[in-house]
This record gives structure tokens, C-alpha cells and sequence, in this order.
């Protein structure tokens, strides 16, 4: 039964994660311009964020929910701009030339900037809510914590292997794609990118 819930969670997770959006498309960009590692780190950015708010809807923690859907608004400018940011910087980035050594501050920066851009979009707990109510899950009493925990265990492993299989296979093609191409993937990706977040900006008036 234990393993059972593992195992859930972990589906939940990888269904979340796997619809390609701007997270996607940022992390694709980054396992081709600087490789698998940078490329995982930001996936697991956003994995984070996804047990984050399973979390929330697995133990019945509705201040907090309350309070992020309550400022969703606030939210989605912050995340709506910082992706417009996202994308023209990714724009106008220079094609990168070859492998390099990465910085630990570096490596720190692309998880931070996954993880809340992850955690701008309030909509992901409502998601959580509505799938943990329909197994049973929201809302959970204090003797079955260790349960809950097992299943936001589940959730992050799942969204994590799904960013695995993304950095991964993104790498091993990464070595085809001449500095021309890769200037080519920057301005679609960077476009993308920007396009999300005028869409997220977009919204607020819908």
C-alpha cells in the first residue's frame, strides 16, 4: 500500500511536469547552449516547486493555499515579466561556442530561477488540490503525515525523472547543432519564452 501511494505520487508528478510549456522550453535551451547538468538542475527547479504545492493540497494546508491563490494576481506579474526578462535575454545570447566548466553560483541561479517561476503560477496547487480530492487526499489527518509525505515523495521523483529523460535526450543530440543553429534556437526559444510570458501578462485582463 505504501509503495502504492510512492508509485501514484510519482505518476501525478510526471503528468504534471511532462505538458511542454515555458519551463519546457527554458530547459531544453539551457542542456543545448551549456549541457545535461544545467539542464536537469532547472528541471529539478521546477520539480521542487511541484512537491512544493503538492504538498500543500497532500496535507490540507488551506492558509497557505488560500493565501497564494488569493494573490495569484501578484504572482502572475511577477512570473509573466521575469519570462518576458527570460526570454530576450535569451534572445540576444550569443551562441555558445563550446563546453565550459559551470560555476556552483551558476548552476544555483538556473535552479532558483526554474523553481520560482515554477511557484509564480498559483494555478499548479489548484491542479494538486483537485487531483489529491479525487483520490482522497486533500486534506489529510495528522495520523496519516507519513502517507502524505510518501506520496509528495512520489510526486518530486516523478517530475523529476521526467526532466532526466528531457536533459538527457536533449544532450545527446547537443553535439550536432553548430553555433549557427544554436543562435537559431536562441531567438525561437528566446521568442517562445517572451511569448508565455506576454500571454501570462495577458491574462490578468481576461
Amino acid at each position: 500500500m505504501e509503495l502504492g501511494l510512492f508509485v501514484r505520487g510519482a505518476i501525478l508528478g510526471f503528468s504534471i511536469a511532462a505538458p511542454v510549456g515555458p519551463i519546457g522550453v527554458l530547459c531544453i535551451r539551457r542542456t543545448l547552449a551549456e549541457g545535461r547538468v544545467v539542464g536537469l538542475l532547472s528541471g529539478l527547479g521546477a520539480a521542487t516547486a511541484d512537491s512544493f504545492y503538492g504538498s500543500i493540497a497532500a496535507f490540507g494546508l488551506t492558509a497557505v493555499s488560500s493565501l497564494l491563490v488569493g494573490h495569484q494576481t501578484v504572482l502572475r506579474v511577477v512570473g509573466g515579466f521575469f519570462l518576458c526578462y527570460l526570454g530576450i535575454r535569451t534572445l540576444l545570447a550569443a551562441p555558445a561556442q563550446a563546453a565550459k566548466s559551470v560555476q556552483r553560483r551558476h548552476l544555483l541561479n538556473n535552479y532558483l530561477s526554474t523553481l520560482g517561476l515554477t511557484l509564480t503560477n498559483p494555478t499548479t496547487i489548484l491542479s494538486f488540490v483537485a487531483i489529491f480530492a479525487g483520490l482522497g487526499w486533500a486534506g489529510t489527518s495528522g495520523k496519516s503525515y507519513d502517507s502524505a509525505a510518501l506520496l509528495v515523495a512520489g510526486v518530486f521523483c516523478g517530475s523529476a525523472f521526467w526532466w532526466l529523460i528531457i536533459s538527457t535526450g536533449v544532450s545527446l543530440v547537443r553535439s550536432r547543432f553548430t553555433p549557427r543553429v544554436m543562435g537559431w534556437v536562441n531567438r525561437i526559444s528566446g521568442s517562445v519564452i517572451f511569448g508565455f510570458g506576454v500571454v501570462a501578462l495577458a491574462s490578468l485582463a481576461w
